[in-house]
């Protein structure tokens, strides 16, 4: 890719491959993390867990993706940081900093590319961050192994034969999710890996009559896979979230929050109405909350949490925190309004109508939620959300490992995670 990565680039890079690091410590406290140690130490050899790099890549990636709290970009609908990251990062551990992020923004910016032009209905079934992720992945190690044009084209094509990941999981809320981005990162790194000795790919992968536009896409947009000039990189339009859930129910939680700054103290509400935007509520249309999980994918626990509590945080999901919001979710509805869905993927908008009990009515309404491209977290807020995250992943020295990552933009290597996830929990 000869666009040009310049010192700002390198510095944004190395933030967002910040925010997937600690996500992916962080992941490592939860059930599901626990689970994936335990079969990282079944896959294993030796007293240190060590695992073959294609299974480094498919474990921190699925940590990474783990607590909801992973960046996201709008237009494509993919978390590209738990994809690309955990393929770099598996790959070139003391590798030079500066040739690793330069792989990530071509990483970010491959899968961001593929997941703006499959269109809207491939969202409907499929989950983009499972099915074009391991462009993303496959594009970052073609970058680190300096691939040729053949041989990237190679890697692309079977990564592509790898697309996979079914939203099915929600009706039960299983684990799948998790697998997505394990599965998005560790596909695109065996991609390249082949691509590098010779294992050749299907070159119109996408476009092909039996290729994943044909198979998965009813209205595809082919035009926006190729870059235009004058677009800063698409990490640079990637949103880094505040809160540990789905992000489509970050609009709504901003309303919330400068609602809950509105209301007097023991204020009852009789009822709450969300507007938003068909996709949000095809995946957080959610009343009934019955796990962690169920709960970081239901507006209306989420709403209720941020209008009651002042605020979102992973103790907000547990099962006391559920019980308490229990009554005012079944006060919540929510529906789609035509300037949000207008304005989706661009733009994810909301609207809060809080209903008091005396009658009145206080709203608020947000393009934009906080930690997007309009919106964005200042450095110092990413470090502080970073330092929280490896807190809560139980790193004894996080401010260590944050100059580490940081540094990769500098002078510095890539960090290796191997042994840091391989610590008991």
């Amino acid at each position: 890719m000869a666009k040009p990565v310049s010192e700002a680039d390198l510095r944004a890079a190395a933030l967002f491959t910040l925010d997937a690091v600690a996500n992916t410590i962080a992941g490592r406290n939860s059930v599901q993390g626990r689970k994936l140690l335990a079969w990282q130490r079944n896959m294993s050899t030796g007293s240190n867990y060590r695992i073959d790099k294609a299974r480094q890549a498919f474990l921190y990636g699925s940590l990474c993706h783990i607590l909801e709290v992973d960046d996201l970009h709008r237009a494509s609908v993919v978390h590209p940081g738990c994809i690309v990251v955990p393929a770099v990062f598996a790959m070139a551990a003391g590798g030079v900093g500066k040739t690793a992020l330069t792989a990530i923004l071509r990483g970010f910016e491959a899968c961001c590319r593929v997941g703006m032009s499959v269109g809207s209905r491939h969202y409907e079934i499929w989950h983009n961050t499972a099915t074009c992720g391991p462009f993303g992945s496959a594009m970052a190690v073609s970058s680190l192994l300096d691939l040729t044009q053949t041989e990237c084209v190679n890697a692309m094509g079977n990564a592509g034969s790898q697309s996979a990941g079914l939203w099915q999981f929600l009706e039960t809320g299983a684990e799948t999710k998790h697998l997505h981005a394990g599965r998005g990162a560790e596909a695109g790194l065996v991609a390249a890996t082949l691509a590098k000795c010779g294992f050749t790919g299907a070159p119109e992968i996408l476009e092909g009559s039996r290729g994943l536009f044909r198979a998965t896409c009813p209205n595809p947009d082919k035009a926006l896979l190729l870059p235009v000039e004058g677009v800063p990189w698409q990490l640079h339009l990637t949103s880094i979230k505040p809160w540990p859930s789905c992000r489509h129910t970050h609009p709504a939680i901003e309303c919330s929050l400068q609602l809950h700054k509105r209301l007097q103290p023991n204020t009852s509400i009789r009822a709450v109405h969300v507007y938003a935007y068909q996709a949000a509520l095809d995946l957080c249309d959610r009343v009934a909350v019955d796990s962690a999980y169920a709960g970081k994918f239901s507006l209306q626990h989420c709403v209720a949490t941020a209008l009651s509590k002042g605020t979102v945080g992973f103790d907000n999901f547990e099962p006391e925190a559920r019980d308490a919001a229990a009554g005012l979710r079944a006060r919540i509805t929510v529906s789609s309004n035509q300037k949000f869905q207008s304005a989706y993927p661009v733009h994810w908008g909301s609207r809060i109508e809080v209903t008091m009990q005396d009658g009145s009515v206080i709203s608020h309404e947000v393009s934009d939620a906080r930690g997007d491209p309009e919106l964005p977290l200042s450095r110092a807020d990413m470090i502080d959300k970073a330092r929280g995250l490896l807190v809560h992943g139980e790193y004894p020295d996080p401010d260590q490992l944050i100059d580490e990552v940081l540094q990769m933009a500098e002078t510095g290597k890539v960090p290796a995670l191997s042994g840091i996830l391989a610590i008991q929990m």
